[in-house]
C-alpha cells in the first residue's frame, strides 16, 4: 500500500523528532495525501465513501513524517487516518497505517 508522493519538508510541518505539531487546519498537500491514499482508507472500513475531505491535521517526524488527519465523511461522520511518509531517500512513499472510524469533530486527533 505504498506510492511516491511528496517531500514533507515543502510543507513547512516539521516539527522535532518523535513529537507531534499542534492541530492545525488541513492544508490542500494534506488533501493530496487523502486522496491519494482514499482507496486503501476504504478498503479497512470496508465501505466507500460519498465525501472524503481532510479538516484537520498533526504530523510527527520518525523516520519519515506520521500524518494525523481528521477526515470528513459525510453528515456527521468523520474518520480519523494516521499515514506514513517515508523519507526522500526511501522514495516518500506513503502507507496508511490506521483509521478510526465513527468519530465526530469533536474527537481530538492523537496518536494511534
Amino acid at each position: 500500500m505504498s506510492f511516491t508522493t511528496f517531500e514533507s519538508e515543502q510543507f513547512g510541518i516539521m516539527s522535532m523528532t518523535g513529537m507531534s505539531s499542534e492541530l492545525q487546519d488541513a492544508i490542500p498537500e494534506v488533501q493530496i495525501i487523502c486522496r491519494k491514499i482514499r482507496p486503501h482508507a476504504e478498503i479497512q472500513a470496508g465501505k466507500n465513501y460519498y465525501v472524503f475531505i481532510a479538516v484537520k491535521y498533526k504530523t510527527q517526524l520518525v523516520n519519515g513524517t506520521n500524518y494525523f488527519i481528521k477526515v470528513h465523511v459525510g453528515g456527521d461522520e468523520y474518520v480519523h487516518l494516521r499515514v506514513y511518509e517515508s523519507l526522500p531517500h526511501a522514495g516518500s512513499k506513503l502507507e496508511l497505517c490506521g483509521i478510526q472510524m465513527s468519530k465526530t469533530r469533536f474527537d481530538p486527533v492523537e496518536f494511534f
